[in-house]
């Protein structure tokens, strides 16, 4: 019994197998059976450059930052890479290449630590070289002035912190570290001339370094106290206005200061707000708050309602003021529009400069002039921290 239950089961694994394999030529008789093409991975070169593209940098994954360049008049992504961890990214002054400073570990989030500054070319999108950095890059929440490019676009400037504060020089024509500067606990790049840049200290102060032409400090001066750090301190992002700066303090005051003077100039602070928006509780929040135009005259404020602490908050509108009256002459309406809050505010310069940033997944633009919604794309990214002009 137990041979001819054996005999049987061999039989039928036999027919099984006959009848997979007719199974298989049929179906190679109706669909072909030539094998499969490997495919081929290529690479385009970036289209021409338009008026209206833009960074953004989605850190959804913070290990391996994503850098991407999109194009909100052909409305999609054209190109994008990885950028490390934590990365400072800033464009050479003719716009040839990006400079991205970030940080590599051996095993991911562990293991041996290196610090590049990479070098891309933007025609081609493709790295190009780079300089390796003191392993002390500061890791932050993505900042414009975490990574900067001097005003005669000859070094680029790294902030470290270990927490010991410092700023890796390196020299872009020769594509090498050039020194490093102890910024005595100030942070950040500012740049403010020809190898000069200004740094921000606790005590609210501006430390300024000059460099001569190999890159190394030839000077140092500490400025007059221009932020209040104990009752309204400033966000240490800020628009660039001729050669000095606009910085916005976390309770709505406008403080210009101008470093590339010697002694530092700062100019009188002017408020964003009336004694009624106060009481209704309007302040500035998120990540990039400020963006100035040299085209419109204009100076856009991400504003929310909130209270002390809700200096991180994304816009519920956004303000427009006169740079020369610091009169405001437009508020647009974002929620009320039934549109996404903003984190970020960067604006195009040209000839239709627009107003765009991050809704955290993706980018709104507006006429910079009118307000018009120009674009919104909520598909963009997961973690959008970041976003300037291309």
């Amino acid at each position: 019994m137990n041979h001819r239950n054996q005999r049987t089961g061999a039989a039928v694994r036999l027919a099984c197998l006959m009848l997979c394999a007719g199974a298989a030529a049929a179906a190679g008789s109706v669909y072909g059976a030539a094998p499969l093409q490997p495919e081929t991975l290529t690479v385009q070169p970036m289209p021409p450059r338009g008026d209206h593209v833009l960074y953004s940098l989605d850190m959804d994954n913070p290990i391996d930052t994503r850098l991407a360049v999109y194009d909100i008049d052909k409305k999609k992504l054209v190109a994008q890479q990885g950028a490390g961890f934590m990365p400072g990214v800033v464009q050479s002054r003719d716009h040839r290449y990006t400079y991205v400073a970030t940080s590599y570990f051996a095993r991911g989030t562990t293991g041996q630590r290196t610090d590049v500054l990479e070098i891309t070319d933007n025609q081609t999108f493709k790295k190009v070289g780079e300089v390796e950095l003191p392993p002390k890059h500061a890791q932050q929440v993505p900042s414009l002035f975490n990574t900067t490019v001097s005003d005669d676009g000859n070094f680029a400037y790294v902030t470290n912190i270990t927490p010991a504060t410092s700023v890796s020089v390196v020299d872009l024509n020769a594509r090498k570290m050039a020194s490093e500067i102890d910024t005595a606990a100030c942070v950040l790049t500012y740049p403010s001339g020809p190898g000069r840049f200004a740094s921000l200290c606790q005590s609210g102060k501006a430390l300024v370094v000059t460099l001569d032409k190999e890159g190394k400090e030839t000077a140092r001066e500490q400025t007059a106290a221009f932020i209040d750090v104990e009752n309204d301190p400033v966000y240490t992002h800020a628009a660039r206005w001729g050669n000095g700066y606009l910085f916005l303090t976390f309770g709505g005051k406008v403080t210009p200061a101008d470093f590339s003077a010697s002694p530092a100039r700062f100019d009188p602070t002017w408020s964003l707000l009336s004694a009624e928006d106060a009481k209704q509780g309007w302040r500035p929040g998120g990540l990039q708050p400020l963006a100035a135009s040299q085209a419109t005259g204009r100076l856009y404020i991400a504003m929310h309602q909130g209270g002390e602490g809700t200096h991180k908050e994304p816009a519920t509108e956004i303000w427009v003021f006169d740079l020369k009256s610091h009169a405001r002459v437009a508020r647009w309406k974002l929620t009320e529009a039934k549109l996404l809050p903003m984190l970020t505010l960067s604006v195009s310069e040209g000839d239709r400069p627009l107003v765009f940033g991050s809704t955290f997944h993706g980018v709104q633009a507006f006429d910079a002039t009118t307000g018009k919604l120009v674009h919104a794309d909520k598909t963009l990214g997961k973690a959008i921290v970041q976003m300037f002009p291309f």
